[in-house]
This record gives structure tokens, sequence and C-alpha cells, in this order.
């Protein structure tokens, strides 16, 4: 067992009596290739959330900040998280993204960019539709749906994969993506909030 499965499975037994999962869509998640989960962003617990639930090893971007940190540095890279310099255009962690994703990997993104502090979900940013178009893999729309209450349920939907290839076909810009994927984590949120 390496390390990220270890972490995986200890979150997990430290999150799950606390916040009641209940999980859906699991089973349309791609067994294989490369997939862009695009979440929706409510809570600092949103990244291991997403990964502890989903079916595969997930990949995020962290503040590079973590990588300097004496002990962190060592660890964070164990845990599939990779480096992002915040306030700028970041090509190397736009390149690794790209190639993780190109290699067949999954990689999670909170297209926000940012927590939202009402529970709405605000407009994404191009990056999403950067990386869903250059990264040639499926994107599975993701919405978390709170609140983090303790022994209160809390729901993450993954929803069914979209295809990219018509998108790319036509050179589509990443702002129509973008705002295409954003469509789809609104259709998982309004249709998962009520049920």
């Amino acid at each position: 067992m390496n390390l990220y499965q270890f972490a995986k499975g200890a979150v997990f037994t430290a999150l799950s009596p606390i916040y009641r999962f209940n999980v859906i869509g699991r089973d349309d998640f791609p067994k294989s290739g490369g997939v862009l989960v695009c979440s929706n962003h409510i809570h600092a617990l949103d990244p291991p959330v997403i990964g502890i639930l989903a079916p595969r090893p997930v990949h995020f971007m962290a503040k590079q900040e973590l990588f300097e940190a004496p002990i962190l540095k060592h660890l964070i890279p164990k845990l599939n998280a990779f480096p992002v310099k915040r306030g700028m255009s970041d090509r190397e962690a736009m390149r690794k993204a790209i190639n993780l994703l190109k290699d067949g990997n999954v990689v999670g993104l909170f297209p926000e960019g940012t927590r939202s502090t009402d529970g709405q979900l605000k407009p994404g940013l191009a990056g999403a539709g950067f990386f869903a178009l250059r990264g040639e893999a499926y994107v599975v729309p993701a919405a978390i749906i709170g609140p983090y209450k303790p022994f209160k349920r809390l729901k993450v939907v993954y929803g069914k994969p979209l295809d990219m290839t018509p998108y790319r076909e036509r050179k589509a810009s990443a702002d129509e993506v973008t705002m295409a994927i954003m469509q789809e984590i609104q259709k998982l949120l309004d249709e998962h909030r009520s049920s």
C-alpha cells in the first residue's frame, strides 16, 4: 500500500463518522484514461472529500507555499499534489496538469478558483476549459452539497463524463468550454439539492 492509499483510507475513516457521505455517480466514473474532475467549491475540506470518494486517485494543484514547509515538502508530492504559484500564470503547473491528463490520470479542479461564501456557484475561470481542451481527457462535473456540519448528510455527486471532442474539433474557446462545464455542475446542484 502506498502513502496515497493509506492517507485516503485514514482520511475517510476520520471524516465518514462526522459527515454522513452520500455518494452518487461513482459507477459512471471512467475506469481508465485521463479525467478532469471539475467541482464546485464550498469548504476547505472539498479537495480531500473529492479525493477520498472518487473511485480513482486524484491529483490536485496546491499552493507553492506548502511545498516550502519543512515536513510538507516531502509529504505532499506523495499525496498526488503538485505546486502552483498563485496570482500568476504558472506555465509549469499548467504543463504538469496537461501531462497528467494525457498520461491517463485524474486531475481535480475547482473552476471557481476560490470558495463560495454563500453556497451559490460562481462563474468559472478559463483554466478549466483550457485543461479540458488540451488534456485530451473526459470531464466529470461534480457537485458537493453541504452543509459541512457534524452528523449531517454531505452529498457528493459525480456527473456523467463529458466528451470534449466536439469542442476540440470546432476549436471552441476555453471560456466557452468553462461555461459549458459550469452549466453541468449547476444542473447537478439543482437536481440533487432537493432530492
